[in-house]
């Protein structure tokens, strides 16, 4: 009889298999977060794979819409298929609508840093390639002032075991992905999970910053 915990892993990695590096075939989705208020601001994190980003914005206070897609590169309007492949300079990022009033930049900078390993720049987790690499895509000059301090402010700290890598760069795009990537983690909860477990995000994140 196979041991549960051995049955369990040998399932997790088969719903890896269909996990974030599967080769999709929809057309981009249409819709834009973008909500017509004057009060709202927007922020753009690379963070590896798009399905493990949105949650931990999701569940603040102050987060209006999240919206995963891809960011930083050459081509226009990209497919799942063309960034995966790692010909585009895209990475797979989120966007988060926020309403400055509620919550500010910086607490989103501490969230994306604990959501991140800022020490690998070749990928995340599992994932390798430039096109799940993290990075920071700041969106006006305020932005990269309180980004550049707070990686400083962190490496600084000696919280971590050398200095991090994570790039700051000016965010020149953002192209939504399609709609099947949207909000993954709660319309394909089981799946979610298991990518996690197989990939080994969770486990890194613990070794890197302890128990949530």
């Amino acid at each position: 009889m196979i041991p549960k915990r051995w049955f369990a892993f040998v399932l997790a990695c088969c719903l890896f298999l269909v996990g974030c590096e599967q080769q999709g075939l929809a057309n981009n989705t249409t819709a834009d977060p973008i909500l017509e208020s004057d009060t709202y601001e927007e922020a753009t994190f690379a963070g590896g794979c798009f399905w493990c980003m949105e949650k931990p914005f999701d569940v603040l206070p102050g987060v209006i819409a999240t919206t995963s897609g891809y960011s930083g590169g050459k081509v226009e309007n990209p497919t799942y298929r063309q960034v995966s492949s790692g010909s585009t300079e895209h990475a797979e990022a989120v966007r988060v609508i926020f309403d400055p009033e509620k919550i500010t930049y910086p607490d989103l900078l501490n969230v994306f840093w604990r959501n991140v390993d800022p020490l690998d720049e070749y990928g995340q987790f599992c994932d390798r390639g430039s096109q799940y690499r993290a990075e920071i895509f700041y969106h006006d000059d305020e932005q990269k002032q309180q980004a550049e301090a707070s990686k400083a402010a962190l490496d600084e700290s000696k919280t971590l075991e050398r200095p991090i890598s994570t790039q700051i760069v000016q965010v020149k795009n953002f192209f939504a992905a399609e709609d099947y990537h949207q909000n993954y983690y709660q319309t394909n909860p089981v799946k979610y999970k298991a990518y996690r477990y197989a990939c080994g995000r969770d486990s890194r994140l613990e070794e890197l910053w302890g128990k949530k």
